[in-house]
């Protein structure tokens, strides 16, 4: 950094300052915009670029799942403003299903690259940071994913400076010169809260975690199951965490010393993540925090980079998974629910390191039992996002169907194993349809 910036940088902080209604008049009919994601959405810009609906037209929001409303998707802004969803988070899965909002199938990993070739343009960007440090660094906070590559591309960058966003370490820093307008906010982050555990999910979580070896990197979703899987690791012994999200079940085992980082061969010694999700104590615990590497998708989902990793341990969930272990995981039918967010990249990264393993961990059943989710043909119009190719083992309440290196017919009864007892007679019956299965009647 030159000497001038060093000077200046609070002047400058000082020109930028702004109302959200003036920052949003940078604004133009045809810009294609980004929001950030998850808990740093920046809600009073939104909400002003909203309010100038009257004045905008063929306006495309570019985001991943965002926390809070998204009032520019509801039908009577519809000329105003389009949502192209790289994942389909509640506040827009309505508008995506009712054709008013697009959905674009990706990889996390492949995202920023999308972004930084222009092949998605980003006109405009929309981030929610920390307050600057002595030398006019400002965080990004609870999520970096894809906000450092649209903060590049973009022709203006509109900030809200939150006063309570934590200060995270790592690739998560902007200065305070390459913001167009600043917006100071003091409000809480979202918090995410997670029930407690049903005693299916918790099963399915000590099935898991007994996969899961020392000296393991693990990567994990956040929900339900995931704080299960983390609620039965407290007896594991070295393990290392290399995962695009955190939740809160991480503190614990850091703090009782069961992840230590020491033997992973990516980052050692650091929780590498690209975002977070949860309550103030893990916002807290992040803020300032030397041992959480906050790093972007491209990096921290690239396939490669996950495979370095020693016994890379992958647990994800899904919607459906069929008998010959294809995973549906962003559709119901034709009905789009989610999105592929980084499951491909972190069960090809585990699948491929030394000692890896590639879980899927789902309930047997869905709508209240009525469902099996282990199904022998998918709902028509469903996606496979992981093909039977990659997944290792799949995790129910019932056990652990292993798939590596088996046979498509030894894959349906391992997969019928675990499957809801009341369904599995139905299943091998459905499973005829397969000309080279045979069953013993």
């Amino acid at each position: 950094m030159n000497t001038l910036m060093k000077s200046q940088w609070r002047e400058d902080y000082k020109r930028r300052l702004c109302t959200a209604d003036e920052a949003v008049k940078s604004i133009k009919s045809g810009d294609s915009i980004y929001v950030h994601s998850h808990g740093a959405n920046p809600t009073s810009v939104v909400e002003a670029m909203v309010r100038r609906a009257p004045d905008l037209r063929n306006i495309t929001i570019r985001q991943l799942m965002t926390m809070g409303n998204a009032p520019y998707a509801q039908p009577e802004y519809a000329e105003s403003f389009r949502v192209s969803a790289f994942f389909i988070g509640p506040n827009i899965r309505q508008a995506v299903n009712e054709g008013r909002a697009d959905y674009m199938p990706i990889s996390l990993s492949e995202i920023p690259c999308l972004i930084s070739s222009r092949e998605v343009p980003v006109d405009v960007c929309l981030l929610q940071v920390s307050k600057p440090d002595e030398h006019g660094y400002c965080s990004y906070g609870v999520c970096v994913e894809a906000a450092i590559a649209a903060r590049k591309a973009a022709r203006v960058v509109i900030a809200e400076v939150n006063e309570q966003m934590p200060r995270t370490l790592g690739r998560s820093f902007v200065h305070v010169s390459k913001l167009t307008h600043i917006i100071e906010v003091d409000r809480p982050i979202p918090e995410l809260k997670i029930g407690k555990p049903t005693e299916d999910e918790d099963a399915i979580g000590r099935f898991v975690a007994g996969l899961v070896e020392d000296e393991a990197t693990i990567q994990l979703g956040i929900g339900a199951i995931p704080n299960a899987v983390l609620s039965h690791l407290h007896g594991k012994k070295n393990l290392g965490v290399h995962s695009e999200m955190l939740s809160d079940g991480i503190i614990d085992l850091i703090e009782e010393g069961v992840i230590t980082n020491d033997f992973k061969t990516v980052l050692p010694g650091k929780v590498a993540v690209s975002f977070v999700m949860g309550s103030k104590r893990l916002y807290d615990f992040i803020d300032n925090n030397p041992l959480v590497e906050f790093q972007t998708c491209d990096f921290i989902n690239d396939p490669y980079v996950i495979s370095r990793n020693h016994k890379m341990t992958s647990i994800n969930s899904a919607l459906q998974v069929d008998l010959t272990g294809q995973v549906v995981a962003d559709s119901i039918g034709t009905f789009l629910y989610s999105g592929i967010g980084g499951q491909e990249d972190f069960i090809r990264g585990a699948t491929r390191a030394r000692g890896g393993k590639a879980i899927i961990a789902l309930p047997s059943t869905a709508k209240d039992g009525a469902v099996s989710r282990i199904t022998a043909c998918f709902h028509p119009g469903s996606g496979v996002v992981t093909t039977r190719a990659d997944v290792h083992y799949v995790v129910t309440e019932f056990g652990v169907a292993q798939l590596y290196g088996k046979t498509v017919s030894q894959r349906v009864d391992a997969l019928i194993g675990i499957a809801h007892p009341k369904f599995r007679d139905l299943l091998r019956e459905e499973a005829r349809i397969f000309p080279w299965y045979k069953i013993n009647d």
